[in-house]
């Protein structure tokens, strides 16, 4: 009896954390798409979204009030079994990611157990990531492909080529990383790169790994399909890009999709490369707090690296132009994967040196 108490106790704590997990997401994916317009009306000396609330902060719920009342339309030749799998994939890929990010501090109860705040803490989490990232192109391919439309297909084609490229050379930056850190688990990461200064130097991976860390967020860019590797919506070229035909929810799936990667990418950035809930002197704070404080604390650190990510794509979208085709695939193969490679290699030099 009292094993089973303990189970249902278990997946409670999961349940409550999931869904805390998946409100936040969403929200910050929902006023992701406000702040994108004001950080371009600041950069073209505008005003931005100000009619819906004060400082326009109502948008995101008038937005999707919007495509919650638009006509719901389904192309006549199109495949509807598929036309409604895309976006639902989309979706579903964007949110899955989320799972096996350490989002703060344990929670040390009163009765001596822990609360962790991570919903799965599987040893090869680097490779689930880097597994459900890539299934994220198939619910462009699958709207696109079911739309029946010639310049859909071709913005499907394109972003398929593009992810495949870019997650070579993500890939590789990666395999440098897990060298230096001897496990693919994402709580050994973050927990490797307590505080911030250790030994003589810095214990967050972005002073280590410099060199991966700028290919890893070159490589984000691409496989969001955000300025300037947005080729996959390229409006000059392919009128809509992959989701043209597509109204209402469901694109309103794709548009939150890709604002719900943005936030997840940058939390993964923040985790892998920036300490995760990591902070200067934390070991100061710890003990002059209680326990949830501190865990609080931590998750609003990861927060607010994320929100600086957040941002630096923002600014970097509304900064430089678009990439020609050629140039985009240029970069991919012939820069940044060769890149990657000498990386990687030079890593596994120093950690044999260094071990022995």
């Amino acid at each position: 009896m009292f094993t089973i108490i303990m189970t249902l106790s278990f997946l409670l704590e999961k349940v409550i954390l999931i869904s805390i997990i998946l409100a936040v997401s969403l929200g910050v994916a929902m006023y992701s798409t406000w702040a994108e317009r004001k950080v371009a009306a600041v950069m073209q000396d505008r005003r931005g979204p100000n009619r819906a609330g004060p400082f326009g902060l109502l948008q995101p719920l008038a937005d999707g009030l919007k495509l919650f009342m638009k006509e719901e339309i389904i192309p006549n030749f199109s495949s509807k079994f598929l036309f409604i799998l895309g976006p639902s994939l989309a979706m579903l890929v964007a949110c899955m990611t989320s799972a096996v990010i350490p989002w703060g501090p344990d929670i040390v109860k009163s009765n001596g157990s822990i609360f962790s705040l991570q919903v799965a803490d599987v040893n090869i989490g680097i490779l689930f990531i880097f597994g459900v990232v890539s299934m994220g192109v198939y619910g462009i391919m699958i709207g696109a492909w079911a739309s029946n439309n010639k310049y859909s297909l071709m913005s499907s084609m394109r972003a398929a080529s593009q992810a495949i490229s870019y997650e070579l050379a993500l890939g590789i930056s990666l395999i440098a990383l897990v060298m230096m850190s001897s496990s693919l688990s994402m709580r050994d990461i973050v927990e490797q790169q307590h505080g911030f200064w250790d030994n003589g130097y810095f214990t967050w991976y972005f002073f280590k790994q410099p060199l991966g860390f700028i290919i890893f967020l070159v490589c984000s860019f691409a496989e969001l399909n955000r300025a300037p590797f947005d080729m996959a919506e390229c409006e000059s070229e392919l009128i809509g890009g992959f989701h043209t035909e597509y109204s209402s929810m469901k694109l309103g799936f794709y548009l939150f999709a890709e604002y719900t990667n943005m936030f997840i990418t940058s939390v993964v950035l923040s985790t892998l490369y920036f300490g995760g809930y990591n902070f200067p002197f934390m070991d100061i704070v710890q003990p002059m707090v209680a326990p949830w404080v501190f865990s609080l604390i931590g998750v609003g650190v990861l927060m607010a690296k994320a929100i600086g990510f957040i941002l630096f794509f923002m600014f970097i979208r509304w900064t430089l132009p678009r990439f020609r085709y050629d140039q985009l695939m240029n970069l991919g193969w012939k820069s940044l994967i060769p890149l990657a490679l000498v990386n990687m290699l030079i890593t596994g030099a120093l950690v044999l040196f260094f071990q022995n």
